[in-house]
C-alpha cells in the first residue's frame, strides 16, 4: 500500500530521503486518479524496500501541489535523492511508470 504524504512527511521522507521515490499527486474526485490508484498500490507492494511509493492528496496538501506546479492530475513525480528527476502527467500504464523508474536509477 502506498504511503500517504503530508507536508511534514513529504519534506522528511521525499525531499530529505535517499534513493528513489515515486509520488502520485491525486484527488478523490478525479476519475483518472482513481483508475491509477490500483497501479500505484501494486508498485508500492512490488517495489517495497527499493522504491518508496506514496501519494499526495492535492485537496489536503495544496501547498505541495503548488510547490511542484501540479496543474493536472494525476501527476506522478519520481525523485532521486530528494530531487525531482521525472514528471508524468495523466493516466499511464504501469509499464510507463516502471520505465521512468528504471531511467531514473
Amino acid at each position: 500500500m502506498a504511503v500517504h504524504f503530508t507536508k511534514e512527511s513529504f519534506d522528511k521522507d521525499v525531499l530529505g530521503g535517499k534513493g528513489l521515490t515515486l509520488v502520485d499527486f491525486w484527488a478523490p474526485w478525479c476519475g483518472p486518479c482513481r483508475m491509477l490508484a490500483p497501479t500505484i498500490d501494486e508498485l508500492a507492494t512490488e517495489l517495497e524496500g527499493s522504491v518508496l511509493v506514496g501519494k499526495v492528496n492535492v485537496d489536503e496538501e495544496g501547498e505541495l501541489a503548488r510547490q511542484f506546479r501540479v496543474m493536472s492530475i494525476p501527476t506522478v513525480y519520481i525523485f532521486k535523492d530528494g530531487q525531482p528527476v521525472s514528471r508524468i502527467v495523466g493516466l499511464v500504464p504501469k509499464e510507463k511508470l516502471l520505465e521512468a523508474l528504471e531511467a531514473a536509477k
